[in-house]
């Protein structure tokens, strides 16, 4: 009876351990590979499916069934049951703070088109495109990929949880005295002094477009971006 005491008793302690040490490697992959746009509950989902997570829940909730299974003491059965179900909370505390801090190194909350060394005429219409941007309040997070040359500055942007793209911008676009001159509720188009902006929701996110009044939004119809995807399949 005393040998299967201290066997569970080691059993559970080894539990709680790889229990402690899978929210750590839940929070590193969700902090490296999750998806900003997701909620905390779709995160943990994610993990548990598509990362080490569920290896991990699989491998504690062995090792309590063994230790619940030759515990003779209630209290000892019941931790053997907390365990994994302390676990998948822990997960889930553990993720909205990972997404936090992927958001934060990994994006930003403005977009951005002027880069050091461009040459002319290219560096011109970047920073015709960034005044553009800097005088409209955005939405989501930036991850500073995109396209950029005369035909205007392209760049695609994440929504964390539930946004409507359109509506925020055809508050943000009259209240910085943009002219809206299209909006057919896939894409917003706006003018104003010669410069023109164009907005479009894409799944997860959206993508925004700075340049002249006189060019066609994202490039479209130039030789160089023929089979481009204005919203890419990952953002």
């Amino acid at each position: 009876m005393t040998g299967r005491i201290v066997s569970a008793a080691v059993l559970l302690v080894v539990g709680v351990g790889l229990a402690v040490l899978a929210v750590m490697v839940h929070y590193e992959f969700m902090r490296i590979y999750g998806d900003v746009s997701g909620t905390a509950l779709e995160g943990l989902t994610w993990g548990l499916t598509a990362g080490p997570s569920g290896l991990a829940l699989g491998l504690v909730a062995v090792v309590a069934m063994i230790g619940f299974m030759i515990s003779t003491r209630r209290w000892m059965r019941l931790t053997a049951v907390a365990i994994p179900v302390l676990m998948l909370i822990g997960m889930f505390a553990v993720t909205p703070a990972a997404l936090a801090q992927k958001t934060e190194k990994q994006f930003v909350s403005a977009p951005q088109c002027v880069a050091e060394g461009t040459e002319e005429p290219m560096a011109s219409a970047d920073r015709e495109a960034q005044q553009a941007f800097d005088s409209i309040s955005h939405i989501g997070h930036f991850s500073g990929g995109g396209m950029s040359g005369v035909g205007g500055c392209t760049r695609w942007f994440k929504l964390s949880g539930d946004g409507d793209v359109l509506q925020h911008y055809r508050g943000a676009l009259p209240a910085a005295g943009w002219e809206v001159v299209e909006d057919d509720g896939r894409h917003l188009r706006a003018h104003l002094d010669g410069r023109a902006f164009d907005v479009m929701p894409c799944p997860g996110g959206g993508v925004i477009w700075a340049g002249s009044d006189g060019e066609p939004s994202y490039g479209q119809g130039r030789p160089e971006l023929a089979g481009s995807e204005i919203c890419p399949h990952d953002l």
